[in-house]
């Protein structure tokens, strides 16, 4: 894999808004992201948190406002060269080519940088041993446990040796024990990789512990940003989504 980056990077979303059909399912969405840097975004479901990953990750054409990794465009590119500038994601529901095995799933991912088979299948080996997955590296993807799923999707995302990493929803289907595995695993990514982590997920318990800040959404726009702290005091996040109890 690439040696780390010294240099701090960031993911720049200035005003972002995407409309279907003339609902605003994103309303003017800003936020920044440096490399070394964990950001989680929550709300209630139909917030429009996944509509923003797909906006940024060049899945959606954005309606209106600019996407910049380290000051260059990347409103408006296919998903592809976006993933080329340095923003790799997972999805809410697991992609993986199941049909492959764990090891081929990651390799693809690295060959896709145009790595050489040998160094892409190096590189798949160690992101394998890093998530925990080394006794499943020769097993189909489609028949792994579904919280080890999960991983695989992160490990792949990792191929890609990104900037950024957006993750959706990668907790969903967790019991606690796995959620618990998982937020040692997101640590640990933060120790080891130069990637700044935008993650969303409704898994409170993971979020108030894994992230630096969060962005709370609500009805496609922001309405808090700040510590876990601050955002679990603050009423109006109370009111929209953690309720009297969190």
């Amino acid at each position: 894999m690439e040696s780390q980056r010294k240099e701090t990077s960031v993911l720049e979303v200035r005003g972002l808004s995407k409309s279907f059909a003339g609902l605003k399912a994103v309303d003017d969405v800003s936020f920044s992201l440096r490399t070394g840097d964990i950001l989680g975004l929550i709300g209630p479901n139909g917030s429009g948190k996944t509509t923003l990953i797909n906006v940024v990750t060049g899945l959606l054409p954005a309606t209106s406002g600019t996407v910049l990794v380290d000051g260059r465009e990347a409103t408006g590119k296919p998903a592809h060269r976006v993933a080329r500038m340095g923003i790799a994601r997972t999805f809410q529901t697991i992609r993986l080519f199941k049909d492959l095995t764990v090891a081929e799933n990651v390799e693809v991912a690295a060959v896709s940088l145009g790595l050489p088979r040998r160094k892409a299948a190096n590189a798949a080996r160690g992101l394998i041993a890093e998530m925990g997955l080394d006794a499943w590296a020769e097993r189909l993807a489609g028949e792994i446990p579904f919280g080890h799923q999960r991983k695989l999707e992160i490990a792949r995302a990792l191929a890609m040796e990104p900037k950024f990493l957006l993750l959706d929803e990668p907790a969903a289907g967790l019991n606690e024990e796995e959620s618990d595995l998982l937020l040692d695993l997101l640590h640990g990514v933060r120790r080891q990789k130069p990637v700044g982590v935008l993650i969303v997920d409704h898994d409170m318990r993971l979020m108030m512990n894994l992230c630096d800040r969060l962005q709370v959404l609500d009805y496609g726009k922001t309405i808090a940003y700040g510590t876990p702290d601050e955002v679990r005091r603050n009423p109006e996040v109370v009111t929209a989504y953690l309720g009297s109890s969190a």
